[in-house]
């Protein structure tokens, strides 16, 4: 099986897919950080680089791809996973 492939919402490239956050909603609808790269909804992905965080949030990208807006609070939660990351 080929690599799998998928388009960060902040600089727009095809990268794989386990170098990548996934964005997701769990079943009530509630915006997470899917760490399993499995949740049953539509999902978003983001490269683990700071700067497409950033692209992301000023393009809307996220709530593009999700089709939906996306609170402050769970931007704040994405910001201290890239700043755990990049520590």
């Amino acid at each position: 099986m080929g690599m799998m492939l998928r388009r960060c919402c902040g600089c727009r490239a095809m990268i794989e897919k386990h170098k990548l956050f996934r964005i997701a909603h769990d079943a009530s609808g509630k915006l997470i950080i899917d760490d399993t790269q499995k949740a049953q909804s539509r999902g978003a992905y983001l490269c683990k680089s700071l700067s497409c965080y950033q692209k992301a949030v000023k393009t809307k990208g996220l709530e593009r791809s999700l089709r939906r807006t996306i609170p402050p609070e769970f931007y704040e939660q994405l910001a201290s996973k890239y700043n755990a990351t990049n520590e």
